[in-house]
C-alpha cells in the first residue's frame, strides 16, 4: 500500500527526561523556559547533563537523607543548578566544553600549583593580578587562595570561620574583584582554587545568629543539645583535636541555651549535614563561586561533616555522598569545575576521597597526598627510606579519573600520620617514631638542625604537631644563623664546615621538591617557600595570631626576596631558580602525567628511594639519596626498569657508573649525597 506524501506526518520529538520524575523535569523547565537567554542547543546541552547526572544526585541524596526527604530535595537542587547554568558567562560555558573534551586536564604534567593567603602574597585580589607574571615564572597553572569569604572579626582560624558566604572579605576586595581576577588568571592559563568550608560556620554567621535568636529552622542547621547527655555519649569516642587551644568538642552557648558542637574552636559551629536545607544553602554558594570563574572548589572539613555515636566522627561513609551530590550539581551547571577534598585521613583511608567502590567516579577530583609529605620529612630526619617504601607501597591505587595534590608542606601543621602497621613492617615502633619526628622537627633531638614550632601537644599521647616553613624545617634557618655568626677570628676550617652544612641543606631541599614534583599528581608550593623564606619571628605580634604558631610558617611574601629571585648569589635566587627548573623539566615529560601511577622499588640501600613510572611514552625512574653520604644503587635495578644509561633530565647528564651492568666495577652505581635523579627513557 502506498501512502501519499500529503498524508505523512513527522513523528513527534520525544519529551526530554522521559525517565525523570515529572516534578524534576518541570522544575528545570520552569527555569529554562523560552523567556530565558538559552537557545535550543544550549537547552539540549543542559537536558543531556541533567539526564546523565540525575541518578548520581538521587543516589547521593538518598544516602544522606533517606526517603521522602531525598525526593523532596531533588527538584529544588536541580532548579538551582539549571539557574546557575542559565546565568553562566558564555566564556565559562566555552571552558565547560573544552574541559569536557579533555577530562584529564588536571592530570597533565604541566599542572603546577601555588597556595597562599591573598593578603600575605599580594595584599588584595587586585594585587594578585599584578603577580600573575611572577607565578608564571614558576610554571604555576593552579593557584589556591586560602579562604576568601568574609570571616568573623578577630581570630578566624585563618579565615576558616566564615561569617558570610555571599561576600569576599572586605580586606581583600569584592565579588566583582574575584570575577575580574579569575578572568585574568584564565587568560594566563591559571585555574583558581577557593575553599568552601563545609563542616562549620562562624558563631557570627547569619544562620548561627538566627539559631541563637530561637528560630527553629536555623537551630536545625546545627547540633545543639539542651544538656550534656548526648555530648558525653559522643565524646566517649571523639579525639580531642585541640587539647591546648580548644579542648573538647562542645561549647555551652548561653544565647542558644544549649551545648553546641564545635569540633575545632568555640567560635566555629558544626553544621548538621543530615538536614537537606544545609545542602541547599551550600549548593547556592558552590555554584555562585563557579559562576565567578573559580575552577577548583576545595571542600574543607569534609571528613567531619557526618556525626555518628560510637565513632570518631571522621570519614564516615556518608561524607562521600556529600561530595557525590556536589559533584553531580557542578557537572550539570559547570563541568569545568573540579572538586578537591581536604582530608587529613590515615593513609589507607585517604584513597576513598578520590572514589572507591560505589563512589568510583563520583568523588573528588583531587585529594592531598598527606602520606607522601609525612614520609619525605621522615626520610630526611631518619636518613632511611624503609618506612617510606613500606607506607607508600601499601597505599591502594588511586582511580584513573582522579589524582593527588603533592606538597612538601601546606599552610597547616604537620600531623605525623605514621601507621603502626607500616612502622612495624619497617622494623620500627610507630609511637616512638612519631615522637622522634616531633622531637626532631622542633630541634630537640641530638644532631637536629630543624626549627619547627609545636602547634599542638597531646599530653595523653606525648605526640606533637609541628609548624614552620620548608626552609626552617629542613635546617636552612639554623645553617644561615651559624654562617651569619662567622667572624674574622673564625678558623677557616670551621667556616668551610659551616658552608658545607648550608650547601647540604640546600641540596636536601632540592631533593625533597624533586620527590614532590616527580611523583605525578599536581605539585603545590606554599607561598614563600619558593624563595627559601624562614619562619616569621614576629608571628605572634599580629592581632588574632597570638596563640596560633602556624602563622610562623605563613610569612608575608618578602618583597626583597622577590627582587632577588634571579640572583644566584642569594638564597631566594637559588631556591626560586631550582623550583622553576623543576617545573620546566616536569612540564616537558609526558611520563609524569598523573594517569600513570608511581611505584616504589624494593629497597636496595637504606638511604636511597627509587620510584618507577611505566608510561606508554617511556620509563621514568626517580633516584633519591636522602642522606649526606655517598650511597649506591645496583645497576641491575636501572636495567630492570629500562633506564640503564639513561639521561638524568634534571642535569642533562648520564650519572657516572650507570651505563653498564658492571656499574662502577662492582655492579653498583654510586649516588652522591642528597642526589635527585630523574632518569628518563623515551619511546618517541
Amino acid at each position: 500500500m502506498t501512502v501519499s506524501r500529503d498524508t505523512q506526518t513527522t513523528p513527534a520529538a520525544p519529551t526530554w527526561g522521559a525517565r525523570l520524575p515529572g516534578v524534576v523535569r518541570d522544575a528545570v523547565d520552569a527555569v529554562t523556559g523560552p523567556d530565558t537567554s538559552l537557545d535550543a542547543t544550549a537547552r539540549q546541552v543542559l537536558h543531556a547533563r541533567v539526564e546523565r547526572w540525575y541518578p548520581d544526585l538521587a543516589e547521593g541524596l538518598s544516602t544522606l537523607y533517606g526517603e521522602p526527604a531525598a525526593s523532596q530535595a531533588l527538584a529544588p537542587l536541580l532548579a538551582t543548578a539549571a539557574r546557575a547554568y542559565v546565568e553562566r558567562d558564555p566564556g565559562l560555558r566555552r571552558l565547560d566544553l573544552t574541559r569536557s573534551l579533555a577530562p584529564g586536564w588536571l592530570q597533565e604534567p604541566g599542572r603546577i600549583g601555588y597556595a597562599a593567603y591573598t593578603e600575605r602574597f599580594a595584599g588584595s585580589l587586585r594585587g594578585v593580578e599584578e603577580r600573575i607574571s611572577y607565578l608564571r615564572e614558576l610554571g604555576v597553572t593552579y593557584l589556591h587562595l586560602m579562604p576568601l569569604l568574609t570571616p568573623r572579626p578577630g581570630d578566624s582560624d585563618g579565615g576558616y570561620a566564615v561569617a558570610d558566604h555571599t561576600t569576599v572579605s572586605p580586606a581583600l576586595g569584592t565579588m566583582q574583584d574575584l570575577a575580574h581576577l579569575t578572568e585574568a588568571l584564565r587568560r594566563a592559563g591559571i585555574s583558581l582554587a577557593v575553599d568552601v568550608v563545609l563542616n562549620h560556620v562562624a558563631r557570627e554567621h547569619e544562620w548561627a545568629r538566627r539559631a541563637r535568636a530561637g528560630e527553629e529552622r536555623y537551630r536545625r542547621y546545627f547540633h545543639i543539645f539542651p544538656d550534656r547527655t548526648e555530648p558525653d555519649q559522643y565524646e566517649a569516642t571523639l579525639p580531642d583535636l585541640g587539647p591546648a587551644s580548644a579542648p573538647g568538642s562542645f561549647t555551652w552557648d548561653e544565647q542558644a541555651a544549649g551545648w553546641v558542637w564545635t569540633t575545632f574552636n568555640p567560635f566555629q559551629w558544626d553544621l548538621n549535614w543530615r538536614n537537606p536545607e544545609v545542602m541547599d544553602e551550600y549548593a547556592r554558594t558552590v555554584l555562585d563561586l563557579a559562576n565567578r570563574g573559580v575552577e577548583v572548589l576545595r571542600l574543607d572539613g569534609l571528613p567531619f561533616t557526618i556525626k555518628r555515636k560510637g565513632t570518631d566522627c571522621q570519614g564516615e561513609p556518608e561524607v562521600h555522598a556529600v561530595t557525590q551530590v556536589l559533584k553531580a550539581l557542578t557537572r550539570v551547571a559547570c563541568p569545568a569545575v573540579a572538586l578537591e577534598v581536604d582530608a587529613d585521613a590515615v593513609p589507607t583511608e585517604l584513597i576513598q576521597y578520590l572514589g572507591q567502590g560505589r563512589y568510583t567516579g563520583k568523588a573528588a577530583d583531587l585529594a592531598p597526598h598527606n602520606p607522601l609529605m609525612v614520609q619525605i620529612w621522615s626520610m630526611l630526619a631518619s636518613r632511611n627510606v624503609r618506612l617510606a617504601s613500606q607506607a607508600l607501597r601499601s597505599l591502594p591505587a588511586e582511580p584513573p579519573a582522579a589524582t593527588w595534590v603533592t606538597y612538601l608542606r601546606s599552610h597547616d601543621d604537620i600531623v605525623w600520620s605514621v601507621r603502626d602497621e607500616d612502622a612495624e613492617a619497617a622494623g620500627l615502633n610507630g609511637y616512638w617514631h612519631r615522637v622522634f619526628l616531633s622531637d626532631w622537627y622542633q630541634g630537640l633531638y641530638p644532631m637536629s638542625d630543624a626549627r619547627g614550632l609545636v602547634y599542638q601537644h597531646s599530653p595523653s599521647t606525648g605526640e606533637s604537631r609541628i609548624a614552620g616553613t620548608a626552609a626552617s624545617l629542613i635546617g636552612l634557618e639554623a645553617a644561615a644563623e651559624a654562617l651569619a655568626g662567622v667572624a674574622d677570628e673564625t678558623p677557616a676550617w670551621r667556616e668551610e664546615e659551616l658552608r658545607t652544612w648550608y650547601e647540604q641543606r640546600l641540596h636536601a631541599l632540592r631533593l625533597a621538591y624533586a620527590v614532590v614534583y616527580g611523583w605525578g599528581g599536581l605539585p603545590v608550593l606554599w607561598s614563600g617557600d619558593e624563595l627559601g623564606q624562614l619562619n616569621d619571628p614576629n608571628w605572634d605580634t599580629e592581632p588574632g595570631h597570638e596563640h596560633d604558631c602556624r602563622w610562623a610558617g605563613r610569612p608575608v611574601l618578602s618583597a626583597a626576596a622577590v627582587a632577588q629571585r634571579h640572583d644566584a648569589g642569594t638564597l631566594a635566587g637559588r631556591v626560586f631558580e631550582e623550583l622553576a627548573h623543576l617545573g620546566r623539566v616536569r612540564a616537558s615529560l609526558p611520563q609524569l602525567g598523573a594517569e600513570v601511577r608511581t611505584q616504589v622499588a624494593p629497597v636496595d640501600d637504606d638511604g636511597v628511594l627509587v620510584t618507577f613510572r611505566d608510561h606508554p611514552r617511556g620509563s621514568f625512574v626517580g633516584v633519591y639519596n636522602v642522606t649526606g653520604q655517598w650511597r649506591s644503587l645496583p645497576a641491575a635495578r636501572l636495567a630492570e626498569y629500562g633506564v640503564l644509561g639513561a639521561v638524568d633530565v634534571l642535569t642533562d647528564t648520564v650519572p657516572s657508573g650507570s651505563t653498564t651492568l658492571e656499574g662502577a666495577g662492582d655492579g653498583l652505581v654510586p649516588v652522591p649525597p642528597y642526589a635527585a635523579w630523574w632518569l628518563v627513557r623515551s619511546t618517541d
